[in-house]
């Protein structure tokens, strides 16, 4: 596993009821004047919060975390951001084949190395099932379940499939026909806000962000999680642990004027 480092020495504890939160913190970043946080939008904080986080000399450089905190709204450079969310939204068209591939990644694994298991996503990957249904009967009771039968007997190959899927990979997991589509599902129940995870044993704590292969996803930006729809590609290769390229995103700002009428 590559080492982190932590070149601005940003890496803090919150001590709670608990146990001790380690998280990295934009203030000390800012303490060292690499950046002005009063002058940065919070797209651009959780960007830089994430290559903080991230920071390992090699995928992620101190060059990337002092580029993007010298951010500047009259004049932004557009610099490269090696982006690695907290996990994956997949939906079933363009999912399946991602699951797919990993299936193919563990037959030539089991072929050159011997271990098949090795080959699982590196953070969680969380699909969807919504966009196979199709409208057969409506204006009835009984027209739901007339529909989600259907749906389950003309795609019983694919969702046996990705059951497989579900049972055989470490870190994804199916979410089944009919209870609802990818995009509320996101928001109401996979939207973690603050994400956790154990690192080294200890307890790290950072903003929830995704990427997901639906023009839909940035749907999710709406409660203050960032998220980019993306390829297949680029989803298999988040999912294998390497960072998805992103040029700094463009920020727009909205100022609102005047009152509301009675």
């Amino acid at each position: 596993m590559t080492q982190h480092k932590d070149s601005f020495a940003t890496a803090s504890v919150l001590q709670t009821d608990r146990g001790d939160i380690t998280f990295y913190s934009l203030q000390k970043l800012d303490a060292h004047g690499i950046a002005d946080l009063s002058r940065l939008p919070f797209s651009i904080k959780i960007l830089i919060e994430n290559l903080l986080r991230n920071e390992d000399g090699d995928m992620v450089q101190a060059e990337n975390i002092a580029r993007l905190a010298a951010w500047q709204p009259a004049v932004p450079e557009a610099v490269e951001v090696p982006f690695m969310p907290a996990r994956i939204l997949l939906q079933d068209f363009t999912g399946v084949p991602s699951v797919v591939d990993m299936a193919a990644l563990r037959k030539a694994a089991a072929r050159l190395y011997g271990d098949p298991m090795r080959i699982n996503p590196r953070i969680p990957a969380e699909l969807v099932i919504d966009h196979s249904i199709q409208v057969d009967a409506f204006g009835s009771r009984q027209s739901f379940a007339i529909n989600d039968e259907r749906d389950y007997r003309r795609n019983a190959e694919r969702y046996a499939f990705l059951r497989w899927g579900q049972k055989s990979f470490d870190n994804f997991r199916v979410l089944p026909p009919a209870t609802g589509i990818c995009h509320q599902v996101n928001l109401e129940y996979l939207a973690r806000v603050i994400y956790t995870a154990d690192r080294g044993g200890d307890t790290l704590a950072f903003p929830d962000t995704l990427v997901g292969l639906d023009s839909h996803t940035t749907m999710i930006n709406g409660i203050g999680v960032m998220g980019w729809g993306v390829g297949g590609i680029e989803a298999e290769a988040v999912m294998l642990g390497r960072p998805y390229y992103l040029l700094t995103p463009q920020v727009v700002g909205v100022r609102l004027s005047g009152e509301l009428p009675p």
